[in-house]
């Protein structure tokens, strides 16, 4: 009854989504396999169990206890074996399917910039790599780099002459430079009536720089089957925030979220990734790139797709209007 509901390809994934990347398979593949040597030991488990206490128990009439195993050297060798054997093989497993997703290769198709923030996103595009060979650079400037450079040239002399307070007024304000965050030409930013599309090509190798302009949250596409914090100040956090994806694999739309609990309206945040083929993504980006003024929505109409998100709907923030009574 089962296998007619529905194929045995998704009782294997044993609940997880179907991944859209050879990423997602690899982990899904590492998950499937877990999860069957689990069940295969809970059936020893429960075999030997009801065994004992079937064969095992007190006979009626009699005082003997039953046959003890303590102090069998070769039998407790082989209970310490056995784990042992299991965690060296999961975790070897493990290891090579982690390499695997967080591999990086210097020469990415696509370089996307993630922005997250209170509670919405913003995507640009920093490079990408054209179907008739152009490189697309949609690097622009970031405002906060002067700033950064002015304080740091001045932060000596001032916390000479004023002393220990100033210093600590030089660090606060150090840390609201967001130097970090990137700015691109070619822009997708949320807002509290449009759900942010991000495109992306099927097929091209694809890295996502992702940082937070205030607190922790975090870039999950179920069917990337992969979770990614997003922090700010990256590096003073010593954190990796670059990941790539070495293709997606289907066209589609793919909803995206916030996994990481950042403020009120931390499970409204979300996004779309929409995934085209690469001709249409081309499409995408010469258009946008030449009508810098044209919207998200024009372009996607430009190429077929649905100007609007398909996969999550805008949420209504009412700022300003919530009070303790409503």
């Amino acid at each position: 009854m089962m296998l007619s509901s529905c194929s045995a390809e998704e009782v294997m994934r044993f609940g997880w989504p179907e991944g859209i990347t050879p990423e997602a398979e690899s982990m899904r593949h590492l998950w499937t396999w877990s999860v069957i040597a689990a069940l295969v030991m809970g059936i020893i488990v429960w075999a030997l169990t009801f065994w004992t206490v079937t064969f095992h128990r007190k006979k009626p009439g009699g005082d003997e206890f039953p046959r003890q195993t303590a102090y069998n050297v070769p039998l407790e060798l082989t209970y310490t074996a056995i784990p042992f054997v299991i965690i060296a093989v999961l975790f070897y497993f493990t290891i090579i399917v982690q390499n695997d997703v967080e591999a990086k290769k210097s020469d990415p198709d696509v370089v996307v910039n993630v922005t997250a923030f209170q509670w919405n996103w913003k995507f640009g595009y920093r490079t990408v790599q054209l179907e008739d060979g152009s490189r697309y650079d949609g690097t622009r400037e970031n405002p906060y780099e002067n700033q950064r450079a002015e304080l740091e040239e001045h932060a000596g002399e001032k916390a000479e002459q004023a002393g220990h307070n100033e210093q600590n007024a030089i660090d606060a304000e150090r840390n609201n430079i967001r130097e970090y965050l990137m700015y691109d030409k070619i822009e997708t930013t949320g807002n509290s009536e449009e759900i942010p599309v991000l495109v992306l090509p099927t097929g091209k190798r694809i890295e996502f720089e992702i940082a937070s302009n205030d607190v922790v949250h975090s870039f999950w596409v179920p069917e990337f089957l992969f979770k990614r914090d997003v922090f700010p100040f990256p590096e003073e956090n010593h954190t990796d925030n670059r990941f790539q994806v070495s293709s997606i694999d289907r066209e589609g739309a793919f909803v995206g979220r916030c996994a990481e609990m950042c403020g009120t309206y931390h499970s409204m945040m979300n996004f779309e990734v929409r995934a085209v083929s690469p001709e249409e993504f081309d499409r995408y980006i010469k258009f946008r790139e030449s009508n810098p003024n044209a919207t998200n929505a024009q372009a996607l109409e430009l190429i077929g797709e649905p100007a609007t998100a398909l996969t999550t709907k805008p949420f209504d923030t009412r700022r300003g209007t919530q009070t303790a009574s409503n």
